[in-house]
């Protein structure tokens, strides 16, 4: 497969990948500040450090407010990140590539940022945007079945999983960290009915509210690092996506399990390995924030190193996503 290509295949997964995670982020937050009591900390600041955006939204708009926040992530064409930016981008990407990919998937591609797009010009889009960002998750996930059901599963598939559950592993550690650092003010909220809230938040921003209370139940702050860290079988575990972009790059390079060709492939075992032994108490004792940045900076690296060994070099225009530690020394110059 020609290098363009992959890169392609590759990239309209991400982007895609990237506009359902803004979408799950807004539409969690809003449903957020309707649960949380009156006088309660706004959730809109974390929001954008949670992207990696703090720095280009207050120089842009300055204070973080609900109507703000939602634009400059929904609709901006100048943000690279809004979802209406990756859907471009994602179609243009699909668009090169239409020779490889089947009809089906361009067609969703384009019906998805046709309708964004179109939400972007009409005023009565953002004052009742649930249905829209319902619609955004929906249209990825039937992106997703479309490609499993009408792709051959060559190499080009497995681009496009790569890709996927990269951006997804990224984005749930980035909501993690967050949570961590970001939303509570102070200590005196561990353990309050907002603290819950909160946590129940980070859960159905994965998607994972249901699955997690029928693994263990309860809430409890270390359980759900767990589960969002550590599982095996839940789709959008940091662990699950990690093992499954292993997966893919090995079916790519042909090399078989267990053994390493390139940077990637060490990489990605290093990190599955890791996590297999790893344990959430020692984690959350010896710093989930540390933890992260690492974890981050480390995916990165992946990220990097799968644009340099299979796409021949790093890719125009692309926006620098930061890693926790950094992002955390700009909130508190933001804030």
């Amino acid at each position: 497969m020609l290098s363009r290509v992959a890169d392609s295949i590759y990239w309209m997964s991400r982007y895609i990948e990237r506009a359902e995670n803004v979408a799950r982020f807004i539409d969690v937050t809003l449903n957020l500040m309707l649960d949380m009591p009156v006088g309660s900390v706004q959730q809109w600041q974390p929001l954008v450090d949670t992207t990696g955006d703090a720095q280009e939204f207050a120089r842009r708009h300055g204070v973080a407010t609900q109507q703000r926040v939602i634009q400059f992530l929904t609709f901006d064409p100048d943000n690279a990140n809004s979802i209406r930016s990756c859907l471009r981008a994602a179609r243009e990407n699909a668009r090169s590539v239409r020779e490889v990919i089947s009809s089906e998937m361009w067609e969703q591609v384009n019906e998805f940022y046709l309708m964004v797009n179109s939400a972007a010009f009409d005023a009565n889009s953002l004052s009742d945007p649930q249905d829209l960002f319902a619609s955004v998750k929906m249209s990825s996930h039937q992106f997703a079945g479309v490609t499993d059901a009408t792709m051959t599963h060559n190499e080009g598939w497995h681009f496009c999983r790569l890709g996927r559950h990269l951006e997804r592993a990224d984005k749930t550690s980035r909501i993690l960290d967050v949570k961590y650092f970001l939303l509570l003010p102070t200590a005196a909220d561990i353990g309050t009915t907002d603290d819950d809230i909160q946590w129940a938040a980070v859960l159905r921003s994965a998607s994972a509210f249901e699955m997690y209370r029928k693994r263990y139940g309860r809430l409890s702050p270390d359980r759900i690092v767990e589960f969002l860290l550590l599982d095996r079988e839940f789709p959008r575990a940091i662990q699950c996506c990690l093992k499954a972009a292993r997966e893919s790059v090995h079916a790519i390079s042909g090399t078989p399990a267990g053994m390493f060709r390139n940077h990637v492939e060490q990489l990605l075992g290093e990190l599955c390995s890791e996590l297999d032994y790893a344990q959430v108490d020692d984690i959350v004792a010896a710093g989930l924030h540390e933890y992260l940045d690492r974890l981050q900076t480390r995916m990165n690296l992946v990220g990097a190193g799968v644009q340099e060994i299979f796409f021949a070099g790093p890719r125009l225009g692309m926006p620098v996503r930061k890693s926790a530690k950094a992002r955390r020394v700009q909130s508190r110059t933001v804030v």
